[in-house]
């Protein structure tokens, strides 16, 4: 338990918000072309006029197992998509690491956690992870209709592996979303990303 909890606290430091040096809130969102896993072209500049969520994955984080387990990233998702946004779930697993899943793999992770994003892509040499400071799993980054970035951070403000905490937390994602399709400014656009390092 104490390895664990030092290793929480080693996240936090490695993902403070002094980190996102590449993904700053009011900043235009830095381009990318990635294959998802179905092998289809995924070009960020092409959803531009949408809003647009990354996130980071490994579906070997037990903070990532809190989100999908509770089902909590499974209806967020389909909540937005179904308002018109964009959700883009990135890896940017190594494939030397032991929770890489290839094209294959992860479709049947998707299938078996019932994932609804509007793509699910692969970041194999982590050049796009890297670009954007992408520091935990789950990394989440919002995009806005003009192609900027309006929120960098944690999923919301329960920095736990327990489910139950996904019903009292506030999320971060939702409330920045909510506001900016709402045409007000985004309150809280930069916090502190929690959960498992990437595995570059």
């Amino acid at each position: 338990m104490k390895k664990l909890l030092r290793a929480v606290v080693l996240m936090f430091v490695a993902a403070s918000p002094a980190a996102f040096a590449n993904a700053v809130p009011g900043k235009p969102a830095t381009d990318f072309t990635l294959k998802d896993v179905t092998g289809k072209t995924v070009h960020l500049a092409d959803y531009k006029g949408k809003f647009v969520v990354l996130e980071w994955f490994n579906q070997g984080c037990p903070f990532v197992q809190k989100h999908y387990e509770s089902g909590n990233m499974q209806n967020l998702q389909k909540t937005y998509t179904g308002k018109g946004v964009v959700w883009l779930a990135i890896s940017s697993t190594n494939p030397k690491s032991g929770d890489y899943r290839d094209p294959q793999g992860t479709q049947g992770v998707m299938r078996d956690w019932k994932m609804n994003p509007t793509a699910f892509v692969l970041d194999e040499d982590g050049a796009v992870g890297r670009t954007w400071g992408a520091r935990a799993t789950p990394h989440m980054f919002v995009v806005d209709p003009a192609g900027k970035v309006i929120y960098a951070g944690a999923i919301d403000d329960k920095a736990t592996w327990r489910q139950e905490d996904v019903r009292t937390a506030k999320n971060y994602v939702a409330t920045a979303l909510d506001e900016a399709m709402a045409g007000k400014p985004v309150t809280t656009a930069n916090t502190a990303a929690y959960g498992c390092s990437v595995k570059y």
